[in-house]
């Protein structure tokens, strides 16, 4: 296995271990968090809409966000760890949150793109060059749900509760 497959399938176990540190060194303060809380809002939109577009494992889309960006969910998890490291107030945690992301959505962005060509062959491609049919599917909050969205929206909801939590002690 490759570093970037063993860095892409551990991702998700390393940000719940990263967050406790993150958490432990963050010092938000109101303003901090209010500020982050929007920019991580704006991201966790983004995922929403992009799950909401998504037949995650069965296409190709273009359909909504992806029109614009190939990653629109890398694009909200990157915006979700921008707001997270600004609601924190600590340059310790932004870098430890920008080399967090850095490395984890790079490795996920290879092996899932390897992935989609093997899967789709020559669509996948097709769509990386911008080429291909643009469907006209209508975003669907119960599609988001079934790609398990809510689970990034809990996630972002009980950081930023501990962060209050902890901007208020």
């Amino acid at each position: 296995m490759t570093f970037f497959r063993r860095v892409a399938r551990l991702r998700v176990t390393i940000g719940f271990v990263s967050s406790i540190f993150v958490l432990w060194l963050a010092h938000p303060t109101a303003r901090s968090l209010a500020i982050g809380a929007v920019v991580a809002a704006i991201g966790e939109a983004v995922r929403v809409w992009a799950a909401g577009h998504l037949e995650k494992g069965r296409e190709v889309t273009r359909s909504g966000p992806y029109g614009l960006t190939r990653h629109p969910l890398y694009l909200g998890s990157s915006l979700i760890g921008i707001g997270l490291a600004i609601a924190s107030a600590s340059l310790v945690v932004a870098v430890l949150v920008l080399a967090y992301l850095a490395i984890t959505l790079t490795a996920a962005i290879r092996t899932e793109e390897a992935h989609l060509t093997d899967k789709f062959g020559a669509a996948y491609p097709a769509y990386r060059e911008g080429r291909g049919a643009v469907e006209q599917r209508g975003f669907s909050f119960a599609r988001a749900m079934r790609n398990r969205e809510y689970r990034a929206i809990l996630g972002l909801l009980f950081v930023m509760v501990v962060l209050a939590w902890k901007a208020r002690t």
